[in-house]
């Protein structure tokens, strides 16, 4: 091997990669492309990766390990002055590629206009005429994960750069460091008086006001049956309730009406910010919620879960799994006779049955459950 090649399709004297990777859409998507940006990393170790991501779910960009730096996008309802400085930026970073994981004609405008020589996107509707590398996906179809479209997208822009395939990489798509959920578990512990000890089960009601969702009387006799089914063997979970900004509430109720039912349950306090709050997940033996961010968030920290999701296509247990292990999840959706969003027709009890199996058989943080 001469000195001046290197990995396939690059010589020792090309400078690094600079990749932008664009996802700036809602949490659940975000956390959904972080097995993306781990391809990514694993296949160009030495590239330098950017994202562009709205104000909202910046903070767990910065915390992300696959990310070298973060762009704010200020969104297109933003004056022309922001849009002006957005363009300015990218045309600044110098990039060699941009991989666009969500195609709109504003962001492929974008990169056309800054310059960007490789740009790579699914080749969905007129937004692909900005683009010269383009991949056929047919997402609506909902015929494999999100996360697996997003790897696929990442792997043919390495592929376009000639890099050499690598095993795709295996959860946690965010691993933390060695010590840092059991210290989130402690500081749980000290602040609400937890047993640490137990099982702690996270239930999420809300629904980010766009999934559809069970409602908080349906989630509190999914939390009673489970707590009844888990007595039978001795154990006695802790309920922790997360609310996002604006369902406070709800947690609220939720844990009155369990507690009324004499579970242990309380709402886990506000944190500094959704940074923080994404950290306390790695503390939980169970997530339990319907298809939101927080969901994706704990399958990212490849914490069990089990979700809930509508019977619609667009939005089945498969299209918007967790990417969490297999062994680590769990998946409830009203059967193909119900309607696409009649929640209702989830049998709870089964649910509840199979949660319980889950947790009995299940070890936690080196507990037997």
């Amino acid at each position: 091997m001469t000195s001046s090649s290197s990995v396939a399709g690059r010589h020792a004297t090309d400078p690094p990669p600079h990749i932008l990777v664009v996802r700036n859409d809602k949490l659940g998507d975000f956390m959904l492309a972080w097995p993306a940006l781990a391809c990514l990393k694993a296949g160009a170790p030495e590239a330098r990766i950017s994202i562009l991501v709205p104000s909202y779910t910046a903070p767990i960009a910065r915390l992300c390990p696959w990310i070298d730096e973060v762009i704010l996008d200020p969104g297109g309802d933003a004056g022309k002055k922001e849009q002006r400085k957005l363009l300015a930026r990218l045309r600044s970073g110098h990039f060699t590629s941009m991989l666009t994981l969500f195609s709109t004609p504003r962001i492929g405008w974008l990169g056309w206009r800054a310059g960007i020589p490789h740009r790579l996107a699914p080749a969905t509707k007129w937004a692909q005429l900005f683009y010269n590398h383009r991949i056929v996906q047919r997402r609506s179809r909902s015929a494999k994960p999100e996360y697996q479209y997003n790897i696929e997208l990442a792997e043919a822009l390495l592929s376009s750069l000639g890099r050499k395939a690598e095993p795709r990489p295996a959860p946690p798509f965010w691993p933390l460091p060695t010590g840092a959920a059991e210290a989130q578990r402690e500081a749980i512990a000290s602040e609400l008086g937890l047993d640490a000890a137990r099982p702690w089960l996270f239930l999420h009601a809300g629904s980010g006001g766009s999934a559809v969702n069970l409602t908080a009387d349906q989630y509190a006799e999914l939390a009673t049956r489970v707590d009844s089914c888990l007595a039978h063997e001795g154990i006695r979970p802790h309920w922790l309730l997360t609310a996002g900004p604006g369902e406070e509430r709800i947690a609220s109720d939720l844990c009155i009406a369990l507690r009324a039912e004499d579970l242990h349950a309380d709402v886990l306090p506000p944190r500094s910010g959704i940074d923080e709050f994404a950290l306390t997940l790695g503390a939980a033996d169970l997530f339990i919620a319907g298809s939101t961010g927080p969901l994706h968030i704990a399958g990212c920290l490849n914490r069990p879960t089990a979700g809930f999701y509508p019977a619609r296509r667009s939005a089945t247990p498969l299209r918007w799994q967790t990417c969490n292990d297999e062994s680590r999840r769990l998946a409830f959706s009203p059967p193909e006779s119900a309607g696409e969003s009649e929640m209702s027709a989830i049998d709870l009890a089964a649910a509840a049955a199979s949660i319980a199996t889950f947790l009995k058989t299940y070890r936690a943080r080196g507990h037997t459950l």
